[in-house]
């Protein structure tokens, strides 16, 4: 009984033990205890150890619009590993966010920060000692907005995909493990699931990394689209967390107030011709009219007029005779004279 107990001590806390036959037609001649023989199951795959403890903190300032609300609860459904935390103030520097961090025990922070109402970028860093990344957001389209025919489990672990272009240039190289560190699901993560049924893509085209998340279907693993998308315009890197010396700085980023600014100025500059072409058109038909009005033979048609005497008038005119009329009576006197 107890060397039962001590085989049973040494086996995992969730091995189970199961029983097979090796071959059923030696079974007969055999004894039972050696055709029999016990096997240890391993245990599932989700009652593994929980090692990598990476934690994802999710929150914006204040200021955002819906769609950026919804595109961060799209972004928390996705990751399992990730918390969420009230909107910042907007003048509270961008370094405390490291001691949110600290306070909700999270190593890295994907942070929205809004301005002007219309202009939104994205913070993902290392916390607390970096480095980070500043990006545009652009382009977004939430799960929501989309209503794709893609689907996949909740918590399941994702795949995630880098374009080639991401392992030939430095910075690049950088982002990738950021990425990496940031959007997948720690293995045995209690609220992951043992499965993996989509992909994460990070491509990289005009200078920009576009964002898309895909099913896996089982029958001929091909891919659909579930949402949602985005694309992450590059500004810089900085080697401390939400600051600190900068690494790279995308050369190729316009700032999107210069962008407006250059569109206002287009479009005053096609006013601007517009008028000018009206002003020549105005000119053009003075100039016409000019061009009749002085024609040469107009005056071959004029006749002379024949000059009249003038009389000038030295006396006064004789005044007109009025002629009085007599006095009419009224229509009563004229009825009652033809009464009597």
């Amino acid at each position: 009984m107890a060397a039962s107990k001590r085989k049973r001590g040494g086996e995992g806390p969730a091995d189970k033990k199961g029983k097979f036959v090796v071959d059923e037609g030696e079974a007969q001649v055999e004894t039972e205890k050696a055709t029999r023989n016990e096997v240890l199951v391993p245990a599932p795959v989700s009652m593994g150890k929980w090692t990598n403890k990476e934690r994802v903190l999710i929150f914006s300032s204040r200021g955002i619009n819906f769609r950026t609300r919804h595109l961060m609860q799209d972004l928390r459904t996705m990751m399992p590993h990730s918390k969420a935390d009230t909107k910042m103030d907007r003048k509270d520097k961008l370094f405390v966010v490291n001691e949110v961090c600290e306070i909700k025990n999270c190593n890295k922070c994907l942070f929205f920060e809004a301005k002007k109402k219309q202009d939104l970028y994205m913070w993902i860093s290392s916390c607390p000692h970096g480095p980070s990344a500043k990006f545009l957001v652009q382009n977004i389209h939430t799960l929501a907005e989309l209503k794709m025919t893609g689907n996949c489990l909740k918590g399941s672990r994702p795949l995630l995909s880098f374009d080639p272009k991401f392992d030939k240039e430095p910075h690049y190289a950088l982002l990738k493990e950021l990425f990496i560190q940031t959007f997948s699901t720690p293995r045995y993560h209690p609220k992951s699931q043992p499965f993996v049924d989509h992909v994460y893509t990070f491509s990289i085209a005009d200078n920009r990394i576009w964002f898309r998340n895909y099913q896996i279907i089982e029958e001929d693993a091909s891919l659909v689209e579930i949402g949602p998308r985005f694309v992450l315009n590059l500004i810089k890197i900085f080697q401390g967390s939400f600051g600190g010396p900068t690494l790279y700085e995308n050369p190729n980023f316009r700032s999107p107030n210069l962008h407006r600014r250059e569109l206002r100025l287009a479009a005053a500059a096609k006013v601007r011709e517009k008028q000018m072409v009206k002003e020549l058109q105005k000119m053009k038909r003075k100039e016409a009219k000019e061009d009749i009005d002085e024609d040469v033979t107009a005056d071959v048609f004029v006749t002379p007029n024949e000059e009249k005497p003038v009389h000038i008038q030295t006396e006064p005119p004789a005044p007109k005779v009025v002629k009085k009329n007599k006095h009419k009576a009224f229509k009563r006197q004229r009825m009652q004279r033809g009464r009597r």
